[in-house]
């Protein structure tokens, strides 16, 4: 695909790493308003992959990696969950050799190897003016480090946990909380059923929002947070103490993916890590399930309680999104449209104490975003502070 000129520009789209319920929503706010402003509008397939494998030769099928958008394609899809460009945890700055592109692996032959020569390269090939990545920390990072090589990129943040700086809101996060909420109730009829111990595992790697607003919302009765490592006994005495109150005789506790026991570290599924160095968490729901059962004796007269364990992972992830992660993703597309329209970039859209904003691109990698402990976290309780909440943002909890 040339590099063709057009009246006001090419705007290039994409998504990396995790899906999440209203990616392609914002894709088609950004498309449809695009197009109306003059603007053709490219869909830059696999996140930050699409663009690296991109042959820079107009002759050359590249069908695989970016497609022209169109108001009948992001119509489309602009209803449904999961993205329709498709997504990949690419690093380009860290391309192992056996993941370089066929038509690079001459000149790239490190065990690591940095793309951004070629990524810039491919990004003019196709002619892109702006650039718009959706993504969390990992995929915004390099995009901060695109725009520092002199592309024009305006962000738009997304994860399910809700851990991008800079904003109060990421897109996703509405949805993760809502299934997460539904799934509980859901599940507490059989814990119900059987007078036991709930353990649900959630999202929530270094941040614990998506356990502590289900909580807050009266979801679960504790919940255990990465920013806080918590004392499996207590945690054992309080989930008993909260079933002998239950006329129905059972209690439920929510623990993030990335929650420590004291004195320990993060639950790893096995050794390998992502091109941004995670390694795939899993299983603390299992040992505290497990840890749970033999301990609650001591808190019940000496009779172990039974435990129901349930991952919910991927489940809080499919489907259409909800209400606000339809809504706050046409918002954010057009927010990036306005800039652009200014000639500004290098920003971030946000949300900010309610109101729609836009931020310093770096601010992603400048600082991190997690639960504020002091603030919002009862330690002695192992669940969120439930204070004043006057003139708080729509989901209680920032960073600030």
């Amino acid at each position: 695909m040339a590099n063709v000129n057009k009246i006001k520009g090419r705007i290039g789209i994409l998504t990396g790493g995790g899906d999440v319920p209203g990616l392609n929503p914002a894709i088609r706010a950004v498309t449809i308003r695009a197009l109306r402003e003059g603007y053709e509008v490219i869909g830059l397939r696999r996140g930050w992959a699409g663009i690296i494998e991109v042959i820079r030769d107009p002759k050359a099928d590249n069908s695989r990696n970016c497609q022209i958008l169109t108001e009948e394609v992001v119509n489309k899809a602009g209803r449904t969950g999961g993205t329709f460009l498709h997504t990949s945890r690419t690093r380009p700055t860290h391309v192992a050799k056996n993941s370089v592109p066929e038509h690079l692996q001459s000149t790239y032959d490190q065990e690591k190897n940095d793309l951004t020569p070629e990524v810039i390269k491919n990004l003019n090939f196709l002619g892109i003016d702006y650039l718009i990545p959706i993504g969390g920390d990992d995929t915004l990072s390099y995009g901060v480090h695109l725009y520092k090589q002199g592309l024009k990129v305006v962000a738009i943040p997304k994860t399910m946990d809700n851990d991008v700086p800079g904003t109060d809101y990421c897109i996703g996060f509405s949805t993760c909380v809502t299934r997460t909420i539904q799934m509980t109730n859901n599940l507490r009829t059989i814990a119900g059923s059987h007078e036991r111990l709930l353990v649900l595992e959630v999202f929530g790697r270094y941040a614990g929002f998506t356990a502590m607003l289900p909580t807050m919302a009266g979801a679960a009765n504790r919940c255990v947070i990465p920013e806080h490592k918590f004392n499996i006994d207590l945690l054992a005495q309080l989930l008993v103490e909260d079933r002998d109150r239950n006329p129905s005789h059972y209690s439920v506790v929510l623990i993030s993916e990335g929650a420590m026991f004291e004195g320990g570290e993060m639950i790893f599924q096995d050794k390998s890590t992502d091109a941004y160095g995670h390694a795939k968490l899993g299983g603390i729901g299992d040992l505290v399930s497990e840890e749970l059962k033999v301990r609650s004796a001591k808190y019940n007269n000496g009779v172990q309680v039974n435990t129901i364990n349930q991952k919910l992972g991927y489940m809080v992830r499919g489907g259409d999104p909800d209400a606000i992660d339809s809504i706050v993703p046409m918002a954010y597309g057009n927010l990036a449209l306005d800039l652009i329209l200014q000639g500004i970039h290098g920003r971030l859209v946000v949300l900010k104490n309610g109101r729609y904003d836009n931020m310093p691109l770096d601010v992603v990698t400048a600082t991190k975003k997690s639960v504020n402990v002091s603030q919002h976290y009862n330690t002695e309780r192992l669940r969120p502070f439930y204070k004043s909440f006057e003139m708080k943002p729509l989901f209680i909890m920032t960073s600030e």
